[in-house]
């Protein structure tokens, strides 16, 4: 899967690109990360990517034209999405993640900066996303976010796929307790039903946990959990 991300400050990929689970899918070629600067784009002699924005008001917008060469710059593959990330748009979650990693090939995402982006800029855009409902400084950090949330779901990122499906919202429920090693810690106990072998027994206690965690977490999750149920 291919990743093309533009933005003002392809340095901000550096670490993260290269730790974790991320960096070895990278290495492994499960997924490609291109980095696209605007600002390679613009034509007058100060590279300018900002202007003040019409009609008044605070702050500057991003201009169109660097954004429209630096996107029409990148190859074209047949499942592309283009991505702008935004507090307007739709809010990620696990659900997009799988949406982006098993319907598309490439991802174009479009890091927004100052006040946002020139509204033309949409003609380019077949997606609006939000990390949440709040403003950040730059596009990078929920382009960051989506590209991790994507391609940790690719066959071959994680070690042992399994664990994908028994994790916080692939079942509609945030995820159980898990304990590890050693048994007693400050006084604190492993629940005997983990120690017990009973597995049949376990996976009860696991599911009624996630229930039990999601009712009191996360009641708006819960309510749609019951909904899905009934259909």
């Amino acid at each position: 899967m291919r990743f093309d991300i533009v933005t003002l400050f392809p340095d901000f990929f550096t670490s993260p690109l290269s730790s974790g689970l991320l960096g070895k899918a990278l290495a492994k070629e499960i997924a490609t990360v291109h980095l696209t600067n605007p600002r390679d784009f613009a034509t007058d002699k100060h590279r300018r990517v900002d202007d003040e924005p019409y009609g008044g008001g605070v702050g500057m917008l991003m201009k169109p034209e660097p954004i429209f060469a630096a996107v029409e710059s990148l190859p074209v593959l047949p499942r592309r999405e283009v991505i702008l990330m935004t507090p307007q748009g739709q809010t990620m979650n696990q659900a997009m993640f799988q949406e982006l990693g098993t319907n598309y090939d490439q991802l174009v995402v479009i890091c927004g900066h100052y006040e946002g982006v020139d509204e033309r800029v949409l003609h380019l855009v077949t997606r609006e996303v939000s990390l949440g409902d709040f403003v950040l400084t730059c596009g990078e950090i929920p382009a960051l976010t989506l590209l991790n949330g994507t391609v940790r779901l690719l066959p071959g990122t994680v070690g042992k796929e399994e664990s994908l499906k028994a994790e916080s919202f692939e079942a509609g429920l945030l995820d159980y307790p898990h304990y590890t090693r050693p048994a007693v810690f400050r006084e604190w106990e492993v629940p005997a039903i983990l120690r017990s072998g009973n597995h049949a027994e376990i996976d009860r206690w696991r599911q009624e946990q996630q229930i039990q965690r999601t009712r009191d977490r996360r009641p708006d999750l819960y309510e749609k959990w019951l909904k899905d149920q009934e259909v």
